[in-house]
């Protein structure tokens, strides 16, 4: 699990060592199909019964080093000596497992997150990060602007020990998988992740004084009401909606005309129950 900066560890790795945990990983690899991709095998500890999967099993890992002893080790799996961000993901279905850098959790889910070719994604991070994306105790952005084609399950909290070196946090496993049916269509992908963004970066007493503002004034009583008949409260907040939520809130707001804001000066209205 390289960090790719900072410590000496092996480039600053955390390698885990809990057994249970990583049989955890390999029953949830094992319940996909198809190729395996693996970020930052390290010393081969889930690089090692994935490959007993008996699955095209490839790993990305920028310590040639470690790719070096892997491949004398493995001489079935697909070794790269790269840099999982800058590597091309493969063009045809594949499963991602890996144990993320703390340091790069993010820029990896970004670049997993916009390539359409991967079905699931099994993946050890930060605890807090994997509830968050989750949409546990309230989603992030991120999470908003993707759910209504990917699923995101917190399958478990793993304990900092279990890794070597101890991180400072515990991590979290999560699983995202693609939707066999998307919650908005993908021809509107683009108008819908502005939506999400307009409503988490927007000004008002709730989602419903946050949507108005892209609402053209007419519109405002309508979709006062249709919005109550939903049973989505006006005073939430973006980040305790579902995924279910926020794909009838953005078809709900687009009938109504909504355009996005982009930073226009928030219309000024009385507060709502």
């Amino acid at each position: 699990m390289p960090t790719y900066r900072g410590g000496r560890h092996e480039h600053g790795q955390n390698f885990l060592i809990d057994t249970a945990t990583i049989q955890r990983i390999v029953d949830l690899a094992s319940s996909t199909s198809g190729p395996i991709v693996e970020i930052g095998p390290g010393g081969g500890a889930l690089t090692i019964p994935l490959a007993g999967l008996d699955r095209p099993l490839t790993a990305v890992e920028i310590d040639r080093r470690a790719v070096g002893r892997l491949c004398r080790r493995l001489p079935s799996v697909h070794l790269v000596n790269a840099d999982f961000l800058t590597w091309q993901l493969p063009e045809r279905p594949h499963v991602i497992v890996g144990n993320l850098p703390y340091s790069l959790t993010t820029a990896v889910l970004r670049k997993l997150l916009h390539d359409p070719h991967w079905s699931a994604a099994i993946l050890l991070m930060q605890w807090e990060v994997a509830r968050r994306r989750a949409g546990v105790g309230g989603a992030s952005m991120m999470t908003a602007q993707w759910w209504p084609w990917i699923d995101f399950e917190l399958i478990a909290r793993v304990p900092r020990h279990a890794f070597r070196p101890a991180p400072a946090v515990d991590g979290g496993l999560l699983m995202m998988r693609r939707r066999d049916e998307p919650l908005v269509a993908w021809s509107d992908r683009a108008d819908y992740r502005q939506f999400v963004h307009d409503c988490f970066t927007g000004r008002g007493n709730g989602i419903a004084q946050i949507v108005e503002r892209g609402l053209p004034a007419r519109s405002w009583a309508g979709f006062a009401r249709r919005l109550r008949r939903t049973g989505l409260r006006p005073s939430a907040l973006p980040k305790d909606l579902s995924a279910d939520q926020w794909a009838s809130l953005f078809t709900l707001s687009a009938t109504h005309g909504w355009r996005a804001h982009r930073g226009a000066p928030a219309r000024r209205r009385g507060s709502r129950t």
